[in-house]
């Protein structure tokens, strides 16, 4: 009698088991593809951080005296397209807007107690510094991040009454 009544009791308990096993591999694929979603994001992010730097490298590479500075001080924004691995295709625009912070004379280019004729005097320079955003983004992924930076640009004075006033 004792077997009778036990008939059905592994189906049971291997149900019970069936079902706990399915649980634990739903999780482990949730917590795999939020893993995959965190990386991914970290990647995205990375890679548009070193596309503006790399839109601002270009900027301060470029002359300072392209068009004068607005009311507010700033050059005028220019559209960078970087191509990071280099396949062809742009990967990541980015939009670089200088703003000058401040200016002062160069002393260290100037001439010493030697008086030399004009044409073999240094040009008057200027330390010019600038807060530089970056403003990057991929139509294809989302990614998007602004990026601020500051540099130092030694101008002459003709650039820098243009760029910086």
């Amino acid at each position: 009698m004792r077997r009778h009544a036990q008939r059905g009791a592994a189906l049971v308990v291997s149900l019970i088991m069936l079902v706990l096993i399915t649980l634990m591999v739903i999780t482990a694929l949730n917590l795999g593809s939020s893993n995959f979603k965190a990386v991914s994001n970290t990647q995205f992010r990375d890679e548009a951080v070193a596309s503006a730097n790399v839109a601002i490298e270009d900027r301060l590479s470029s002359t300072f005296n392209q068009a004068p500075v607005d009311a507010a001080g700033h050059l005028p924004t220019t559209t960078h397209d970087v191509d990071l691995n280099n396949d062809g295709t742009n990967d990541y625009s980015v939009q670089v807007t200088p703003l000058c912070i401040s200016a002062s004379r160069d002393t260290s280019a100037q001439p010493s107690s030697v008086e030399l004729p004009p044409e073999m005097t240094v040009p008057s320079t200027w330390n010019t510094v600038w807060d530089i955003t970056a403003q990057v983004t991929n139509a294809d992924t989302g990614a998007a991040v602004v990026i601020r930076s500051g540099a130092r640009v030694q101008l002459t004075e003709v650039d820098r009454n243009l760029a910086c006033p």
